[in-house]
């Protein structure tokens, strides 16, 4: 059908996602998947047994708007025992319906038009457009791919009166690097008497590899003041698709974050919430995450040794970055197109996650699989030859 109505879009240089895309043509050549930070395996079945349960219960009405208060509740007992930090279940704690959803509610309740919001790239895709709906600037300041290092004189040179929010993410999608305590007390210089918010992506904040402990921002007071914690259920237990997360903030800044919420689903699934109140209470549910990712990292890492790729460290998440610009002049998105159709295996071209589409001549690969399928994978793309 031809709509009769001219349209004027708010994104108009932006399509599709490159992981609707890359599915689809995944799909078309019955490629093996490395691509998508979805797990391949099966989530604790108690989990979804909570779930049913809470179901036959009744449970299948609206939740209160902020959640769960049981689940809010220990939420707030997790934090504070894990990071330090004590929020209020009341007023500081939110269930949303998802990750994604917390990072557009926190940012369209936060970010005016003109104001300007610094975020590091690579980074996932959903930030700068998110940014750009609410009349805001998205200011992107590249990271060191050599060893992933934020440039925080180069952060400061971007800081402006206009400044409102600076984005961070660790663990980081894609590049897997962690904050370090250098990291952290440069955003606390950085940011201390200023108005300027953090707004704090830590989704994979359970799999930080090697020893190296999670350094969130409610482990810093001085930071947590003025910070937007986001998270995902989704991430710690293996269930993306039920698509629930939640935040938390000071209560001056939750108040905003829910008036946006409220108008956006109100309320996230109800059945889903009683399930992960329930497995909050058993800490070795998301304590053994840290362990259980880093084996299929190294997995993966080891098995794609005599492969042609070079394989840069991931320090947390779900992915490795894998460079071929030694061996090829091709871009990324060609050379992802390359092996999902001569290698059949899917993967993402890290241009995507640069608002400038830069190519660095490297790809993500994901490691959220179970391990025969990174096996193969690896045993294809070692396979495959330029």
């Amino acid at each position: 059908m031809q709509s009769v109505i001219p349209t004027k879009s708010k994104l108009p240089d932006v399509g599709t996602t490159i992981f609707t895309t890359i599915g689809q043509l995944s799909a078309e050549h019955q490629a093996l998947n490395l691509s998508s930070g979805a797990p391949s395996f099966d989530c604790d079945p108690l989990l979804i047994d909570s779930t049913a349960r809470a179901m036959r219960a009744g449970h299948n009405q609206y939740a209160a708007m902020p959640g769960l208060m049981a689940l809010r509740e220990a939420l707030a007992d997790k934090v504070e025992r894990l990071y330090g930090g004590r929020y209020d279940p009341e007023s500081e704690i939110t269930i949303l319906a998802s990750a994604s959803q917390g990072l557009y509610s926190a940012i369209s309740a936060l970010v005016h038009p003109g104001d300007e919001v610094i975020y590091f790239e690579p980074a996932f895709d959903s930030y700068s457009p998110i940014v750009r709906l609410q009349g805001a600037v998205p200011v992107p300041v590249k990271m060191s791919l050599e060893n992933y290092a934020i440039d925080w004189d180069a952060v400061t040179a971007a800081v402006t009166p206009r400044t409102r929010m600076i984005i961070v993410n660790s663990p980081h999608n894609p590049t897997g690097m962690v904050f370090s305590e250098e990291d952290i007390r440069r955003l606390t210089a950085l940011t201390s008497g200023t108005p300027i918010l953090i707004l704090s992506d830590e989704v994979y904040e359970h799999m930080v590899f090697d020893g190296v402990p999670h350094r969130g921002m409610a482990a810093y007071p001085a930071l947590a003041e003025r910070s937007v914690v986001v998270s995902s259920f989704g991430k710690t237990f293996s269930v993306t698709g039920w698509r629930v997360g939640y935040c938390l903030a000071p209560a001056e800044l939750m108040l905003e974050i829910r008036k946006v919420h409220q108008f956006m689903v109100f309320a996230a699934d109800t059945p889903m919430q009683y399930a992960f109140a329930e497995a909050l209470g058993k800490p070795e549910s998301y304590l053994g995450l840290a362990a259980f990712y880093q084996q299929k990292r190294d997995i993966l890492r080891d098995a794609l040794r005599d492969s042609p790729f070079k394989l840069l460290p991931s320090a947390g998440s779900f992915f490795l970055l894998a460079q071929f610009s030694h061996f090829s002049t091709d871009s990324d998105n060609d050379m992802v197109i390359k092996l999902i159709r001569d290698a059949k295996v899917s993967s993402i071209p890290l241009s995507a996650f640069y608002r400038d589409g830069t190519d660095t001549g490297m790809i993500r690969l994901s490691f959220a699989k179970d391990e025969a399928t990174l096996l193969e994978g690896a045993r294809r793309l070692c396979a495959w030859r330029p």
